[in-house]
């Protein structure tokens, strides 16, 4: 475990399974930083603007992004993080089902961390998870909000 702060984590997923393989690679990988869950891509940017149910909430130092989302889609709600001069210093980890090289493409154009697919095997999505949360915690040096 490293000795770093734990990191605030904004995971934006619709599915619940997908929400639970996650949960369960930040407990099994004993990981100390905190994730919050939305699930969709409304509930996304109130997070993010502090808006209705979420006033109060952290500004997250790693968002992990689906695309596929219900009210907007991850490609909106990544053009919004990125469009606004508060936000767009967060690393935004593209976590989706989508092989596409289009989705590829315009995550990155719209500026995206880093774009993963999501294995669809439990143990590789667990350890693509850990992977995920080794660099942004021990290995990258992340802008303190």
């Amino acid at each position: 475990m490293n000795a770093t702060k734990p990191i605030e984590v904004l995971l934006v997923e619709d599915d619940p399974g997908d929400e639970l393989m996650t949960r369960e690679a930040f407990e099994d990988n004993k990981i100390g930083n905190t994730l919050h869950v939305v699930r969709d891509g409304e509930e996304a940017l109130d997070f993010l603007y502090r808006r209705g149910a979420h006033q109060g909430a952290p500004r997250p130092d790693l968002i992990l992004l689906d695309l596929n989302l219900p009210k907007y889609d991850g490609r909106q709600v990544l053009e919004r993080i990125k469009a606004d001069s508060d936000l767009t210093h967060i690393p935004v980890v593209v976590l989706t089902t989508s092989a596409a090289e289009e989705d590829i493409l315009r995550s990155y154009q719209l500026h995206a961390s880093a774009y993963v697919t999501k294995p669809v095997d439990l143990e590789q999505f667990i350890a693509a998870i850990r992977k995920i949360d080794d660099f942004f915690v021990t290995v990258v040096r992340l802008p303190r909000s």
